[in-house]
């Protein structure tokens, strides 16, 4: 199997994603399906990315995610509704820890799009003419490589261009380095406990 990428830095600007694809044909993919259930009691998100779609992938031996010459593959190319379902964050964990660093689609679930942008990985989203487009690209060729610009929506892969956009609140944040809240509230936790000390509700009453 091909090295995975580097996950992104929990804090900084992210301003460019680029690998190669995989196509993920299908509606209405929901959260259950990415992760399924009984692999959300884990303490931690750790191992997530070996369970990725288990149930569709033991089902039907010709899944994508089966496919050997997909194995690499950092961007994820969908259809309408994708991460629908449950608002588990176990799904884009998955996603991510499997090395997966930009999703392009029809549609998304607001909360599984909110997710995942908390974790660097934007979901930008395209026609369905366009993503039909680049889908068949890559199921062709699947060493192509895209790129996607978060601040102008461009996707290029070979001889393909396509514009897709991302929330703007959502596109701002990555390329201010403003996408991980957690990791915001860490960089300056001296701030955080001063403001807890002033809080009746925290320090007692």
């Amino acid at each position: 199997m091909s090295p995975q990428p580097q996950a992104p830095s929990p804090m900084g600007p992210v301003c460019q994603v680029s690998g190669r694809g995989l196509p993920l044909k299908g509606h209405d993919i929901d959260t259950d399906r990415i992760m399924p259930a009984r692999f959300l009691v884990a303490v931690s998100f750790e191992g997530l990315e070996q369970h990725l779609f288990e149930d569709d992938r033991k089902a039907d031996p010709g899944h994508v995610f089966n496919d050997t010459r997909f194995n690499g593959a950092s961007i994820l190319v969908v259809n309408t509704n994708f991460g629908c379902g449950s608002s588990r964050e176990h799904a884009p964990q998955g996603l991510v820890r499997a090395g997966y660093r930009a999703i392009v689609g029809e549609s998304f679930s607001e909360i599984f799009q909110g997710n995942s942008a908390m974790l660097g990985m934007p979901c930008f989203v395209a026609s369905h003419e366009d993503v039909e487009r680049l889908q068949t690209l890559i199921a062709k060729t699947p060493e192509t490589v895209i790129a996607a610009d978060i601040a102008s929506g461009a996707i290029t892969a070979g001889s393909l261009t396509l514009n897709a956009v991302l929330p703007p609140a959502l596109r701002d944040g990555f390329l201010s380095g403003q996408w991980n809240p957690t990791a915001m509230l860490l960089a300056d936790f001296d701030q955080v406990r001063n403001v807890a000390a002033r809080l009746p509700y925290v320090r007692g009453f």
